[in-house]
């Protein structure tokens, strides 16, 4: 069964005025609303028809009704009118990510900050993978007499530091910085996977086994690159899904808080949105993902001008503004994109 006007206009009514309260939507409220003229008995007819399809719900006794994430989902990819960010909007945006010599990591905090902020909702920023980072620099220092700090900066400026055991003798300090000059010539611009690579193969050339200052840096840099650092991301506003009574719910609450803290549902939904040019939308009951029901996740990736290096997001209730919020995150990916090309030129 198709929807005419009239199923499509009391649809979108259901789902935006409950949006706006959270309470169920009834027939004599759309009746008043509505510009053609119905009476309440019509509008019932027509909600009965909708929640036939699949598209609409009635909780418990109440005479209202409520979206389902079906109705979501055909409300944001057929009825939605996205909003166009105001000035002061766009402004504060900016301001926020044009911060002079703020290193990447800093900046995708804050751009999590100022999305949970912005939005009243939950800001997720998936950090650019290990793996899929440039090398631009690394740098051993000594700890103690059997261990070592390497230093890895990567072509986006990021900085990881990993602890190395040394099990024959530690380097000396002269030692350690010819091992990281060689690397940073050696292997400047490649990819974490490519080196790991390279490093393999160079490992099994004769010279090598025979130039000790060579094996030596190879070997420690095997070390610091033989495994993934851990994909990271960042979760700021959590809280502020308790504002909102679709959690009130001790069951729902505990599922959210339970995929906020494993992380693994979170950095699959944002893997998925990397894969994606544009905003991507995913609501709830729709993935496969069940501790994610009753919210929605707003998404788009952030790139270097070459190639995707994360996403970033707003997690909400299943009832967010989606037209306030999906050129939030587009305007915000875009412009981290923008920035971070630039650090390339």
């Amino acid at each position: 069964m198709g929807l005419n006007q009239r199923s499509l206009g009391i649809l979108e009514a259901i789902i935006e005025g409950h949006i706006a309260s959270g309470e169920p939507i009834g027939s004599r409220t759309i009746a008043k609303q509505h510009q053609e003229k119905m009476s309440p008995a019509t509008v019932r007819n027509v909600m009965a028809d909708l929640e036939e399809m699949g598209f609409i719900a009635s909780p418990h006794t109440s005479a209202g009704r409520i979206p389902t994430d079906k109705g979501y989902r055909f409300y944001v990819d057929t009825m939605l009118h996205v909003r166009d960010l105001s000035a002061k909007q766009r402004r504060n945006i900016e301001s926020h990510c044009n911060t002079v010599d703020l290193h990447v990591e800093a900046l995708l905090k804050r751009v999590g900050n100022l999305l949970s902020d912005m939005s009243c909702y939950t800001g997720v920023v998936l950090v650019p993978r290990f793996s899929a980072s440039r090398f631009r620099h690394i740098e051993f220092v000594p700890l103690s007499h059997n261990r070592l700090l390497a230093i890895f900066v990567s072509g986006t400026g990021a900085v990881q530091n990993k602890i190395i055991k040394v099990d024959e003798g530690l380097p000396s300090a002269d030692e350690l910085q010819q091992a990281g000059n060689y690397l940073n010539q050696s292997l400047n611009g490649m990819t974490i996977r490519q080196v790991r690579r390279v490093i393999a193969e160079k490992m099994q050339e004769e010279r090598v086994k025979y130039d000790r200052l060579m094996h030596q840096a190879l070997t420690l840099s095997s070390e610091v690159f033989d495994s993934d650092m851990a994909d990271d991301i960042i979760i700021e506003g959590a809280t502020n899904m308790l504002d909102y009574p679709d959690f009130a719910d001790p069951e729902a609450m505990k599922r959210l808080f339970k995929a906020f803290e494993k992380k693994k549902l979170l950095i699959e939904l944002l893997d998925m949105s990397q894969a994606s040019s544009g905003v991507q939308i995913y609501i709830g009951g729709q993935t496969r993902y069940q501790d994610f029901r009753g919210c929605s996740l707003i998404s788009a990736r952030y790139t270097n001008g070459i190639e995707a290096l994360g996403s970033i997001g707003v997690i909400g209730p299943s009832r967010m503004f989606y037209s306030q919020v999906i050129p939030m995150v587009d305007y915000t990916a875009r412009l981290i994109s923008q920035m971070l090309k630039r650090e390339l030129e």
